[in-house]
C-alpha cells in the first residue's frame, strides 16, 4: 500500500511520517533551512507480513499544490494531516478536493500537535475535521491525535498500528497489464548510472526488461530495480519502484514523463474527458485556459465544451482538453484542473479517450464512441466499444486504450489482417452496413449506365465509401472487397467490379472479328494501330471496329487511351509497372513526359496520352508539369484493376 500525506503547510506532515518511519523525507538544502517541504519525500518501513509500506511526503505550501498533486497520484490511502492548534486552513480544503479527484477513497485523519491543544480544543477541531469530511467519501475516517515532536508518542504508536494493519488488509492491485511508470524523479548514482523514481500504475517489470522512455522515444534497458525501497527481481502496479536504466541520460528525463512498455505510448494533444467541477469554481466558459495535471505532468489547456452553456459550479460534463503540449494518458486516468493563474483547484475527472479528434466532437457517433469506451472503464470488457468502431479499431490501438496486451471482446467480431502483424477488429453489424453500402452503389451504378461494365476499386470506394478514402482504412476497405469477392456478391471481370450476371457480351459475329483484331493490338505492343489501320486491314467498317473495340474495353480486355487507340491488358499492365518504377526513382515521386517517352521509345505526344490515362483513371495525378502517382492506389496485374495500396 502507498500512503500520501495531504494538508496545510507547517501542520507537521514530515515530522510525523519521521516520527511513523524514522525517515526524514525533507532531504534538500532549501528544506532544511525553511524548516518546509518543497520536493516530494518518501519514507518505507516493513509490515509484519513481510511486505512494505510506502508514504509520500507532499508540500503543503500553496505554491507547491502542484507537486501534491504529483504525489497524490497513484496512492492508495490519504494519511490527511491537520494541526489542533490551527484546525482546518485552506491547503487542508484544497488538498481534501485533490484527494476526492483523484478518486481516493480512504483515509486516515492525524490531529497532529495534540501537546499544544487543551481537550476542548481537540474536541472542536475534532468536529471541524467531522463536518469537513461528512459529505465526501472519505465521512467517517478515523481521527488519531499525534503529538509526533515527542518521543515514544502514544498517539503515533496507535496510528502506526492502525496503517500497518489497513496496510495488510487492502488487496493487491492487478498486474496482468502493460508496464508503466509515471516518472516524479530522476537522479544519478555514482557507479550506476541513471535512476528514476515513480508509482507504477499498471503491469509488471523485471530486470532487464526494455523499455522506453515517453518523451524521446529512447529505448531503455532496466539494469536493476527497487520495489518499496527494497532490492528485488520485479515491481507491480501499485507500487513505489526505483529503476537502475542504461541508455539514457538523467538530463534527458524529468518529471512527468513515462518509462512505458512501446506498445502503450501514443501521445495526444487533444483529450476527451469526463470533467467534475468543485462547488465552489467558477464556471467554465468554451475556450477557458487551465492548468492540467496528469499522472505527474503538468501543463496548460483550453476547455472545449461539447455543450452550448458553460458548466456550472459542482456540474459534471464530457469536455475535450486542448493540450499545449502532448502527453500520454489512458481511459480511467485522473487528472487535476487549476484554474489560468495556478492558484486553485477548481475542477477534476477522469480521462475517456486519450486520442480525441478536433473535428466532429458532438456528433451522435462520437458521443457513442465515448458512451463505449466509458463501458470499458467500468467493466474492462471491449466488446462494445469494437461493435461500435464505425471503421474497426486494430488491436494495437485496443492495447493503448485498456493498458493490457489482451482484452475481452464478443467473439462475433470480423478480424483484417493489417501490417506488421497487427489485426483490424470490425463489428459484424458494421461490416454488414458497409456492405449493403457498396453492393448498394454498385446497384445505382448499373441502372444509371447499363452499357458500362463496371468500375475499378478506386472508384468504387469514393463512390460508396467516401468516409474512408484516409490511408489508414486501406485495411478495412481491401479486406471489405475481399470479402465480397469471395462470397460472390460482387465479380470481377478484368479491371471492372460488377454486381453478378451483369455483363457486356459478343456477338458470333464479334467474336470472329476480336480474333483478328485482338493480336494485332498485342502485337503493336507500345504503339499499337489506331482504328482506322485495325478497319483496314481486317476490311471491316471503321465504325464497327470502333464500337467492337469499345465492348472489348468494358469486359476488361482492351484499355481506351485516347480516342480510337486501345491498348491489351498485357501491355497496359507493363506501362503501369514502369510509371510506378519512374515514380520510385525520384525524390518526390514525380513522372516526367520525357523520362517516360525515354523508356517506352514512344514519341512526346504518345507519352503524355499515356501518362493522362493513367490520371484520368486514378493512378497518378497531374501536378504541374509532372504526374504524381497515388500513394493509395496499386495497379493490380493480371486482373488490370486498381485497388487500395498495402498499408
Amino acid at each position: 500500500m502507498i500512503i500520501g500525506t495531504a494538508g496545510h503547510i507547517d501542520h507537521g506532515k514530515t515530522t510525523l511520517v519521521r516520527a511513523l518511519t524514522g525517515v526524514d523525507t525533507d532531504r534538500l538544502k532549501e528544506e532544511k533551512a525553511r524548516g518546509i517541504s518543497i520536493e516530494l519525500g518518501y519514507a518505507y518501513t516493513p509490515l509484519p507480513n513481510g511486505e512494505v509500506l510506502g508514504i509520500i511526503d507532499v508540500p503543503g505550501h500553496e505554491k507547491f499544490v502542484h507537486t501534491m498533486a504529483a504525489g497524490a497520484v497513484g496512492i492508495d490511502h490519504a494519511l490527511l494531516v491537520v494541526a489542533a492548534d490551527d484546525g482546518v486552513m485552506p491547503q487542508t480544503r484544497e488538498h481534501l478536493d485533490i484527494l476526492q479527484l483523484l478518486g481516493v477513497r480512504e483515509a486516515t485523519v492525524a490531529l497532529t500537535k495534540a501537546d499544544r491543544a487543551t481537550p476542548e480544543r481537540l474536541q472542536q477541531v475534532r468536529a471541524e475535521i467531522g463536518a469537513l469530511l461528512a459529505p465526501t467519501p472519505l465521512a467517517g475516517a478515523p481521527v488519531f491525535p499525534t503529538a509526533a515532536a515527542l518521543p515514544d508518542d502514544a498517539g503515533v504508536a496507535q496510528l502506526r498500528e492502525h496503517l500497518m494493519a489497513r496496510a495488510q488488509s487492502i488487496p493487491a492491485r492487478a498486474s496482468d497489464g502493460l508496464f508503466r511508470l509515471a516518472v516524479d524523479r530522476s537522479f544519478t548514482l555514482p557507479g550506476q548510472g541513471t535512476v528514476v523514481t515513480g508509482t507504477v500504475f499498471g503491469g509488471q517489470v523485471k530486470v532487464g526488461d526494455t523499455l522506453v522512455h515517453s518523451a524521446s522515444g529512447t529505448e531503455v534497458r532496466v539494469r536493476s530495480l527497487h520495489a518499496q525501497n527494497q532490492a528485488s527481481e520485479q515491481g507491480l502496479a501499485g507500487q513505489r519502484c526505483a529503476l537502475n536504466l542504461s541508455g539514457i541520460a538523467k538530463e534527458a528525463i524529468t518529471r512527468g514523463d513515462w518509462i512505458a512498455d512501446a506498445r502503450l505510448l501514443q501521445a495526444s494533444d487533444r483529450i476527451d474527458v469526463r470533467l467534475q467541477l468543485l462547488a465552489d469554481a467558477p464556471s467554465l466558459a468554451q475556450w477557458t485556459p487551465v492548468h492540467v495535471h496528469i499522472g505527474t505532468a503538468r501543463c496548460t489547456a483550453h476547455v472545449a465544451l461539447l455543450q452550448d452553456q458553460p458548466l456550472g459550479p459542482g456540474e459534471q460534463a464530457i469536455v475535450q482538453l486542448v493540450l499545449d503540449m502532448p502527453v500520454h494518458a489512458q481511459p480511467g486516468d485522473r487528472l487535476i484542473v487549476r484554474n489560468a493563474q495556478a492558484s486553485r483547484t477548481i475542477a477534476g475527472g477522469s480521462v475517456i479517450d486519450p486520442f480525441a479528434p478536433a473535428r466532429k466532437r458532438r456528433s451522435p457517433e462520437r458521443t457513442a464512441y465515448l458512451q463505449a469506451l466509458e463501458s470499458l472503464i467500468a467493466t474492462g470488457d471491449a466488446s462494445a466499444l469494437v461493435q461500435g468502431a464505425a471503421h474497426g479499431i486494430a488491436t494495437s490501438q485496443l492495447m493503448r486504450l485498456t493498458g493490457r496486451a489482451s482484452v475481452a471482446t464478443d467473439a462475433r467480431l470480423h478480424r483484417l489482417p493489417l501490417a506488421e502483424g497487427d489485426t483490424l477488429l470490425l463489428g459484424e453489424a458494421r461490416l454488414q452496413q458497409l456492405r449493403n453500402q457498396v453492393l448498394d452503389s454498385m446497384a445505382r451504378f448499373h441502372d444509371k449506365s447499363p452499357d458500362e461494365p463496371g468500375v475499378n476499386a478506386a472508384r468504387l470506394r469514393r463512390m460508396a465509401l467516401s468516409g474512408l478514402v484516409h490511408a489508414g482504412h486501406d485495411a478495412l476497405w481491401k479486406g471489405l472487397l475481399q470479402a465480397l469477392l469471395q462470397d460472390g456478391s460482387l465479380a470481377a471481370s478484368g479491371a471492372w467490379l460488377h454486381l453478378p450476371g451483369h455483363s457486356v457480351q459478343l456477338s458470333d459475329s464479334e467474336k470472329q472479328i476480336a480474333q483478328k483484331l485482338l493480336p494485332a493490338i498485342e502485337a503493336g505492343r507500345y504503339d499499337p494501330p489506331w482504328v482506322r489501320d485495325l478497319a483496314r486491314d481486317s476490311a471491316t467498317g471503321e465504325e464497327t471496329v470502333r464500337q467492337l473495340l469499345r465492348k472489348l474495353a468494358r469486359q476488361g480486355q482492351l484499355f481506351q487511351v485516347t480516342k480510337d487507340l486501345f491498348y491489351t491488358a498485357a501491355r497496359m499492365d507493363e506501362l503501369a509497372a514502369l510509371v510506378r518504377e519512374l515514380a520510385s526513382s525520384t525524390p518526390n515521386a514525380e513522372i516526367q513526359a520525357h523520362a517516360f517517352r525515354d523508356a517506352t521509345g514512344l514519341g512526346r505526344k504518345r507519352a503524355i496520352q499515356i501518362l493522362e490515362f493513367f490520371d484520368r483513371i486514378g493512378y497518378t495525378r497531374r501536378l504541374r508539369d509532372a504526374h504524381l502517382l497515388r500513394p493509395d492506389v496499386q495497379w493490380t496485374t493480371g486482373g488490370n484493376s486498381l485497388t487500395p495500396a498495402k498499408s
